[in-house]
């Protein structure tokens, strides 16, 4: 059998398909993944090696990158499997790829994929949940909490003394007629049950911090460009809303999108100006997607409440940064897709798929 050709559409992430299944990939390629997954992958070579020996089927190929549909359709006719996140695998595509066995969605939804017609022609279509996707919803959902419950503003705040040096006022109930929780007297604690959460991109990621923002009983809105299905709402238990509805009905404002020319700036300060005195945004996207004075302005005179960022505008970050100021502000250094071993065990499981596929 002659080595498969794989076709991959082009992400930071899909490009170590390339490092795992193609023995052409450049060095320099190699090393920097083996650079980026050193703190959680220390071996990565011997990874490599474990992967490769558990798919001798599908290794070695030929990894073939694409950007465009244009790019796919021109890379079809030899192509024994397509992986995709985005790019359209339809009708036209299946009809010029006369080897095609298998299509890989980098995900779960596959929308972008006429699954019936794959169907017709033998095509087998394989999804894969990405953990790092439910990583970066976890991320999301311990920034929640941790804004609601004052965590950042109250963490080894137990002594008086530390309470008071951070501007409370504890001071001990009378027991005798009375409970002693919340002696130090903080005020501002929320509950997510009964809040409402808006999303801007329900998404792969948006998905599963809807599901996780519902197991608290909170109410889902969303918003975004092409609304989902009616069966995929109910499924979901969120509600679609307008975007300048959704921004005035939010008590969270989760804005789940890529950093694009879309996109960039989208909440500016005129979107910031429906938002309800008070809101709380969270953020494990992209920082591009909110205008960094607008998002100070609203941290300054009170319209958010708190603010949760994964990613800043530019990485790292620096050290007299204003947002540092800011109790109510939880600032990670973009750790949400964290560990690598979330990559590692995607990336097992869709080569392991392949594998199989193109063993029919």
């Amino acid at each position: 059998m002659s080595s498969p050709r794989i076709v991959v559409e082009e992400d930071v992430f899909t490009r170590v398909l390339g490092v795992i299944l193609d023995p052409c990939t450049e060095a320099a390629r190699i090393a920097a993944f083996e650079d980026f997954f050193a703190h959680d992958v220390p071996d990565f070579r011997a990874w490599l090696d474990t992967v490769r020996a558990r798919c001798q089927r599908v290794f070695p190929a030929t990894v073939v990158f694409v950007a465009s549909p244009s790019e796919l359709q021109r890379e079809l006719p030899q192509a024994d499997a397509v992986l995709v996140e985005s790019l359209t695998v339809g009708r036209r595509e299946l009809e010029l790829a006369p080897r095609l066995r298998a299509v890989q969605k980098y995900g779960v939804v596959t929308r972008n994929i006429d699954v019936q017609a794959c169907g017709r022609q033998g095509v087998a279509v394989l999804t894969l949940r990405r953990r790092a996707n439910i990583a970066c919803a976890e991320q999301a959902m311990m920034m929640v909490l941790a804004l609601a419950k004052r965590l950042p503003e109250l963490n080894g705040r137990t002594t008086v003394r530390r309470l008071r040096d951070a501007g409370f006022k504890p001071g001990p109930f009378d027991r005798a007629h009375t409970p002693s929780s919340n002696w130090a007297r903080v005020s501002g604690i929320s509950m997510l049950n009964g809040a409402t959460m808006g999303i801007i991109g329900m998404g792969e990621i948006g998905r599963e911090v809807a599901q996780r923002a519902r197991a608290f009983g909170m109410h889902v809105v969303y918003t975004q460009r092409t609304r989902l299905a009616a069966g995929d709402e109910a499924a979901l238990g969120v509600q679609y809303l307008e975007m300048d509805e959704l921004l005035g009905r939010s008590d969270w404002l989760v804005p789940q999108l890529p950093a694009t020319p879309s996109t960039e700036r989208l909440l500016d300060a005129a979107k910031f100006a429906r938002l309800k005195k008070g809101t709380r945004v969270v953020n494990v996207s992209r920082a591009q997607v909110m205008d960094r004075e607008a998002t100070l302005a609203a941290l300054r005179d009170g319209t958010l409440a708190g603010l949760g960022l994964d990613t800043l505008w530019s990485e790292p970050g620096e050290d007299d940064d204003e947002l540092l100021g800011y109790p109510q502000v939880v600032l990670t250094p973009h750790m949400a897709g964290s560990p690598r071993l979330n990559a590692t065990a995607d990336f097992e499981e869709l080569v392991a798929g392949l594998d199989r596929a193109l063993a029919r």
